[in-house]
């Protein structure tokens, strides 16, 4: 049988992703071949396939996955044929069975996770190492600081939160229903408020004694910025690195002036750069995972056939945590 790929020819909702043959080839220099096990589920995918972030088309999707790499090429030296592997990487194309790839984007995957934790956990808990250890507020971050963490019942929420409580830091969770909220506070956050019931930044102020939090990491965009921005301390800084419920529109810049708040948007692809830079970040999560700081859960699997199906839930944000189709 011969190799699969999902495919899009068309920006649009979860209609035009199809299935359909494809040739893989053999891997060029600093080049590797992977068979996939599994490829992971997110929704900067629901971006892509949408136009949100609009691609060439047509096109593959898909940033993550495990699996067992067949065949390197010239140059490769951190990888052999039979490797266990994972990744989070760029070039989009990881919804397939099988693909040729950069080695450098491309890490060993230790034995003691399996191939669908490897497929849920490298986008997302990478994103959380670049948000939690790398993208920080003016002094840094210190066991005992209150942080804000949005749609924290989600696949890097949920990672973030026992994360979060590791390093000592007393997350605030916000998530869409009082379930969400209680899933958060079931996986380290200190305290969760329903921001669909909820005034947020009120609730901040109030479990903060009115001083703020250092820093909010939003993934949600639109509806949550205004309430961000009041959420910080001054000198705070406003980490936003996705639009789950829509682009943040133009920011004036006086807006972050009367508490002289700082403003980044980060992406986790600018971090993996190099083979060192990945190998770095991906080692830091594997020994937060393997020391126990943090669980990786499956809690959606979907067979490759029903792609639609995963995208419709992912994009309905009726699931929680991490999902992954089987390939």
């Amino acid at each position: 049988m011969s190799d699969r790929a999902v495919r899009i020819s068309q920006a649009g909702g979860p209609e035009v992703l199809t299935i359909e043959p494809v040739q893989v080839g053999d891997p060029g220099p600093g080049e590797i071949r992977i068979r996939h096990a599994a490829c992971g589920l997110n929704y900067i995918d629901i971006y892509h396939r949408s136009g949100v972030y609009p691609l060439p088309l047509p096109t593959g999707l898909g940033m993550e996955g495990a699996g067992i790499v067949e065949a390197v090429g010239e140059g490769v030296t951190h990888l052999r044929p039979g490797d266990r592997a994972a990744y989070a990487s760029q070039p989009i194309g990881a919804y397939a069975t099988a693909r040729v790839m950069p080695a450098r984007c491309v890490v060993k995957l230790p034995d003691f996770l399996s191939f669908e934790q490897g497929a849920a956990m490298m986008l997302k808990g990478m994103t959380v190492q670049y948000l939690l250890r790398r993208t920080l507020p003016q002094g840094g971050l210190q066991p005992g600081d209150h942080v804000l963490f949005h749609a924290a019942a989600g696949g890097v929420g949920l990672i973030a939160c026992q994360w979060a409580k590791a390093l000592g830091l007393r997350l605030i969770a916000t998530a869409g229903s009082d379930a969400k909220c209680r899933l958060a506070l079931d996986h380290g956050a200190e305290f969760a408020i329903n921001y669909s019931t909820e005034n947020f930044a009120e609730r901040v102020k109030e479990i903060t004694g009115g001083r703020g939090v250092k820093v909010v990491y939003d993934s949600v965009g639109a509806s949550t910025w205004e309430g961000s921005l009041a959420s910080l301390r001054p000198f705070g800084l406003m980490v936003s690195f996705g639009n789950a419920s829509g682009v943040v529109p133009p920011v004036a810049l006086g807006a972050l002036s009367a508490k002289g708040l700082y403003l980044t948007r980060p992406s986790l692809f600018v971090h993996l750069d190099s083979l060192e830079t990945t190998q770095a970040i991906a080692g830091d999560l594997f020994a937060a995972v393997e020391r126990g700081a943090v669980r990786i859960e499956v809690e959606q699997r979907y067979p490759f056939d029903e792609v639609q199906r995963a995208h419709r839930e992912l994009e309905a944000r009726t699931t929680t945590g991490s999902g992954v189709l089987l390939v």
